[in-house]
């Protein structure tokens, strides 16, 4: 129960800061938004281009848009010298790392319903597959992007360009979930395929990383 009020300690601290703020959901959600824009100027496909298509640049954007995020939620613990006051707490760096994968997932989660209906709209898109699977495939895919970068954001912490040793990192890391995202939202959009071998690789791919990145964590925390 400690190690569950500690997660639920910070994540609560980190939905203050961001309510106070808003330079998260802000900066993805202008990001956001201005690619969906842009791509949907950019060309004008069929219905049916449009859902083989959607899946990828859904995901895409979102990649991009919570990097812009990431570093920003690690560069708050730096001021007034709340990481190392973290470093000396009795809690665990466990609950320290979900508490903040869970407010990144959340800030994701918040600009993805913001997005939804805009694709629908300017993609003119709806699901020949089962839909609802589509519940499972976003919390999952942003999950898997979340947790890596939370890790990873941590980890460049110290590095002099921060700001691009994520993507550096977390790119690379987050192919096979991307690919796992990407083609079971396509599949559960042209309903050619079923989507479930993909979702549960995707399934595995989370609960393989946030296992590891709960082991190392305490490891990256402490680090000097």
């Amino acid at each position: 129960m400690t190690f569950l009020r500690h997660t639920l300690a910070h994540l609560l601290k980190d939905l203050r800061l961001e309510w106070r703020s808003r330079d998260a959901v802000t900066s993805m959600l202008f990001f956001s938004l201005l690619v969906v824009v842009v791509f949907s100027f950019a060309f004008d496909p069929t219905a049916a281009v449009s859902r083989q298509i959607a899946g990828g640049i859904l995901w895409m954007v979102l990649l991009f848009a919570a990097t812009t995020a990431l570093n920003q939620s690690w560069l708050r613990e730096q001021r007034n010298g709340v990481l190392d006051a973290h470093r000396l707490a009795p809690s665990s760096a466990a609950a320290l790392f979900l508490g903040k994968a869970f407010a990144n997932f959340l800030f994701v989660t918040a600009v993805e319903l913001v997005l939804a209906p805009l694709f629908v709209i300017f993609y003119n898109l709806h699901a020949l597959g089962q839909g609802w699977l589509l519940l499972l495939v976003l919390p999952l895919g942003t999950w898997a992007l979340v947790a890596n970068g939370t890790f990873f954001a941590a980890l460049g912490l110290r590095t002099r360009n921060r700001e691009l040793m994520l993507p550096l990192v977390l790119f690379p890391i987050s192919i096979p979930a991307l690919l796992a995202m990407v083609q079971a939202t396509t599949n559960i959009l042209t309903g050619e395929f079923e989507p479930n071998l993909w979702i549960k690789l995707l399934l595995g791919y989370d609960i393989v990383f946030t296992t590891t990145c709960l082991l190392l964590f305490e490891t990256i925390l402490n680090a000097e």
